[in-house]
């Protein structure tokens, strides 16, 4: 079947190759049409009523969550752990796709939708024309759902670990929703607030997007050519030998005590107590491009890093 003038120009316009039936039929392809090619052995589908996947396999999850935005509306915000990972962390997929919707919505929700109807519905932040959930509200829904302790931890701690909120902001958050399925979540998180690591870490992240400096290798243990360790910092600059530690030195197994080696080996090493992340985060972004600057002119010294997580 040949598509009309105005079909033709909308479907290449449908993001992810998810489109309505309503916007194919206002392009002029009629109902007959469109029901043949979503026909089993046709080359669409029919994921949702009234939104189509312009192609006859299995749609990928991010088709997924558009179509199901899609199907239920503007007030449709996304949450839970598919938020979370939009924001940029990594954490096991769930099968069914945790969406907002006002209170008063009357919607059947598809079988693989897990669908929440509040009186809270979050400002979304948007990505990639996707409505999500702000980290702390994503973080707190999927945690409020979770049995399994290890993954309601990094539910909670991963966000403030990698900067995306603050131990704050999840605070609030937790105060201000439901309490039902709360009381586990409330124990982790006093946890998590008695372990200083994650939260400095979270403030180190959120200051150093605003720095004008490279994105660094997080948790490193420097090493010389043969391979001993010298010392551990927290940020690493590979490309010109730069280091960062902002984390307290007692810590168990840091290797912070070693920062004399690390400056002996010629490594330029900026030191930052950790209150000053927030009380003097100007004067600290100052002090790491000045450190950087006097890095990049030097020579780079002869060591390596030790299995370094990826810049993020």
């Amino acid at each position: 079947m040949t598509l009309t003038a105005g079909a033709a120009r909308a479907v290449p316009d449908a993001t992810d190759n998810i489109i309505t039936a309503a916007e194919l039929k206002a392009g002029g392809m009629s109902d007959s049409a469109i029901l043949r090619r979503c026909r089993p052995g046709g080359p669409w589908r029919r994921l949702l009523p009234g939104v189509i996947l312009l192609s006859p396999g299995e749609p990928t999850r991010r088709q997924l969550l558009r179509a199901v935005a899609r199907y239920l509306g503007p007030d449709t915000v996304i949450t839970g752990i598919d938020a979370l990972s939009a924001h940029g962390l990594e954490l096991p997929r769930q099968p069914a796709v945790h969406v907002l919707v006002r209170a008063q919505r009357r919607v059947l929700a598809p079988e693989f939708v897990q669908l929440e109807r509040t009186i809270r519905v979050p400002d979304p932040v948007r990505i990639d024309g996707l409505p999500y959930a702000p980290a702390p509200r994503a973080a707190l829904d999927a945690a409020r759902r979770q049995r399994d302790a290890a993954l309601l931890r990094d539910l909670l701690s991963l966000p403030i670990y990698y900067g995306l909120c603050t131990y704050e902001e999840l605070s609030v958050e937790l105060a201000a929703g439901s309490q039902r399925g709360s009381a586990a979540v409330r124990a982790e998180l006093r946890r998590i607030g008695r372990t200083r690591d994650t939260y400095v870490h979270g403030w180190a992240r959120r200051l150093l997007r605003r720095a004008p400096l490279p994105p660094p290798r997080w948790d490193v243990t420097v090493c010389d050519r043969r391979g001993r360790p010298i010392g551990a910092v927290d940020a690493w600059w590979d490309d010109v030998g730069m280091g960062w530690q902002f984390t307290p030195p007692g810590r168990a197994g840091s290797g912070h005590l070693g920062h004399l080696a690390l400056t002996a080996a010629g490594i330029v090493l900026v030191r930052t107590e950790p209150e000053r992340l927030r009380s003097a985060d100007e004067t600290v972004l100052v002090e790491l491009a000045s450190a950087f600057r006097t890095a990049a002119t030097r020579a780079r010294p002869p060591v390596q890093c030790e299995a370094p997580e990826q810049a993020a």
